[in-house]
C-alpha cells in the first residue's frame, strides 16, 4: 500500500475513528457497539470524573515475572472485537523476546476514556493506551516522545505533535465512505466508478429503488440517524464528509473554518444536506429512525441494502459476506472522488510508565510476526510500508485502490471541538424524521455548531 503524508497532513494530529464526548443534555454518544471494529473511545482527559457503575473490561491476566530485560508492559485495548488476537499477540511477543505484554481489553458498554480516568485517579495507568488526535493536548507532558524509533522509518502514518514530538503508534489504517454491495450494483447496471456527482447518485438510486424486488433489497441505503446509539457515526463519520469529501488529505479548509468559532460554508453544507436528504429518501424507514448498528450491519451483510454508511470495520472477514464489497464517495458536489482514510486511533506510551518496554513493543509490533497476527488474524490493514501481508478485509481492494491513486481525504472530523458530534447527530436525526428540510438542516446545523463553539 502506498503511504503518503499524514504526520504532516494534520500538523501534529491525524485521524481517528474515535470521537470525544464532553457535553451534557444531548442524546448522542460516541460509544460504538462492542462488535464494531471501529470501537469508540471517549475523551481521554486525565481529569476527575464520575466513574461508571460497572465496567465490562476483560480481566487482565495475573501479573507474572517478565523473563526479558524490560519488565512487563500493560496495554489497554479499546477494540474488544480483537481481544483474542491481542492476547495471541502478547503470547507471541513473550515467545520471541522474553518480555511480557499484559493486554487489558475494554468491552461492551465500557469506554476506554472512563476506564483511563479511573486508572489515572487510582495511580494505576497502563503503559500503553489509545487516544484520538484531538485529545493529545489533554495528555500534555504525560506521553513519551517516540521520535527516532525504528518503526517510524516504515510508515508515514505516525501521530506527531508540535510540542511533544512523535507520540502515536498507528496499528491499522481504516477508511469510511459509502460501502457498497458490488454484486447488487452490477446486477442493476450501476457502475460505482461513475458515482462522482449528485446527478449520477440520483440516477443510481432511482434505478436501484425501481429494482428492489428483483435485487432482494429492502432499501437502497442502510443509513441510521438514530442519535442515542449511532450518534458517533452520524455526528462524526457522516458529518466528516462535509469537512473532507473531495479534498486532498492535507487540505484543512473546512476544519479550519469550523474551528474558527464554529463557522461553516453554507453553500457546501446545502449541497451536503441535499445529498443526505437523498439518503433519507432511499433508506429503510425503520432503520433510519430507530435502528441500531447491529441492524444496519447485518442488513448490509444479508444483502438487504446496496449501500451502508460505515467503514471497513463493519465487515472484517470474507466469511461475513457472499459478495464483493467496495467504497463509493459521498459525491454531494460534482467531481468528488475521495474516501476518508487513515489510522483509526493511535497507541501512546505513558511517560511515567514503562517507556522503554513500550518502545521495544512498538518496534517489535511493526515487524513480521506481529503484522501477521494483526493483518491475517485480526483483519486489520497494516500502516507499515514493508508489511508483506495483504489485508483479508473485504473492503481492502477498493480501499487500497483509492489510497494508491491518492484519492483519499484526511480524518479532520477528529480535530473538531470535543463533543460537537453529540450536537450535530441530533440535527441529522431531526432531518431524517422530517422535522427539517434541506434549508432547515443548514440553518440548524449552523446555529448548533456556532452555539457549541461559543461555550
Amino acid at each position: 500500500m502506498k503511504k503518503k503524508l499524514i504526520s504532516a497532513v494534520l500538523a501534529g494530529a491525524m485521524v481517528l475513528s474515535l470521537a470525544a464526548c464532553g457535553t451534557t443534555g444531548t442524546t448522542g454518544t460516541d460509544t460504538a457497539p462492542a462488535d464494531n471494529a471501529d470501537a469508540q473511545t471517549q475523551e481521554a482527559a486525565p481529569a476527575e470524573t464520575t466513574a461508571p457503575a460497572d465496567t465490562a473490561a476483560t480481566e487482565a491476566p495475573a501479573a507474572t515475572e517478565a523473563t526479558g530485560d524490560l519488565g512487563e508492559v500493560r496495554l489497554l485495548n479499546g477494540k474488544p472485537e480483537i481481544n483474542d488476537q491481542m492476547q495471541a499477540l502478547a503470547a507471541k511477543y513473550n515467545e520471541e523476546t522474553g518480555n511480557t505484554l499484559i493486554v487489558e481489553t475494554i468491552g461492551g458498554d465500557t469506554n476506554a476514556s472512563d476506564e483511563l480516568k479511573k486508572m489515572y485517579q487510582a495511580d494505576n495507568m497502563p503503559d500503553i493506551f489509545v487516544i484520538e488526535a484531538n485529545q493529545a493536548a489533554n495528555w500534555d507532558g504525560m506521553l513519551a516522545d517516540l521520535s527516532g524509533e525504528d518503526w517510524t522509518n516504515k510508515t508515514g502514518f505516525e501521530l506527531t505533535n508540535e510540542t511533544m514530538g512523535t507520540i502515536g503508534f498507528p496499528y491499522t489504517v481504516e477508511a469510511t465512505a459509502l460501502g457498497y454491495n458490488a454484486d447488487v450494483l452490477k446486477a442493476a447496471g450501476v457502475d460505482p466508478a461513475s458515482l462522482t456527482s449528485p446527478d449520477a447518485w440520483k440516477a443510481a438510486c432511482e434505478t436501484l429503488d425501481s429494482k428492489k424486488d428483483e435485487l432482494g433489497l429492502t432499501a437502497v441505503f442502510g443509513w441510521c440517524a438514530e442519535p442515542t446509539n449511532l450518534g458517533w457515526s452520524s455526528g462524526t463519520h457522516v458529518f466528516g464528509q462535509y469537512l473532507d469529501a473531495g479534498l486532498k488529505a492535507d487540505d484543512t479548509t473546512y476544519i479550519d473554518l469550523l474551528n474558527d468559532g464554529g463557522k461553516i460554508d453554507e453553500a457546501r453544507m446545502k449541497h451536503f444536506a441535499e445529498f443526505i436528504g437523498m439518503m433519507n429518501q432511499y433508506s429503510d424507514p425503520a432503520l433510519l429512525i430507530d435502528g441500531t448498528y447491529d441492524n444496519q450491519v447485518q442488513g448490509f451483510k444479508d444483502g438487504k441494502y446496496a449501500f451502508i454508511t460505515q467503514g471497513n470495520w463493519c465487515v472484517t472477514s470474507p466469511d461475513d459476506v457472499s459478495f464483493e464489497c467496495g467504497f463509493a464517495p459521498y459525491a454531494f458536489e460534482d467531481g468528488i472522488n475521495t474516501i476518508i482514510a487513515g489510522p483509526p486511533s493511535y497507541w501512546v506510551a505513558y511517560s511515567n510508565g514503562n517507556v522503554e518496554g513500550a518502545k521495544a513493543f512498538f518496534n517489535w509490533c511493526a515487524g513480521d510476526s506481529a503484522q501477521n497476527i494483526l493483518v491475517n488474524d485480526a483483519g486489520l490493514v497494516s500502516p507499515f510500508d514493508d508489511c508483506q501481508y495483504e489485508a483479508v478485509n473485504p473492503f481492502y481492494k477498493s480501499m487500497n485502490s483509492y489510497i494508491t491513486a491518492g484519492n483519499y481525504s484526511g480524518w479532520h472530523t477528529m480535530l473538531k471541538k470535543d463533543g460537537l458530534q453529540n450536537q450535530t447527530c441530533n440535527v441529522f436525526a431531526d432531518y431524517a424524521k422530517g422535522k427539517l428540510d434541506a434549508d432547515g438542516f443548514v440553518t440548524t446545523m449552523a446555529q448548533v455548531i456556532s452555539s457549541y463553539y461559543a461555550q
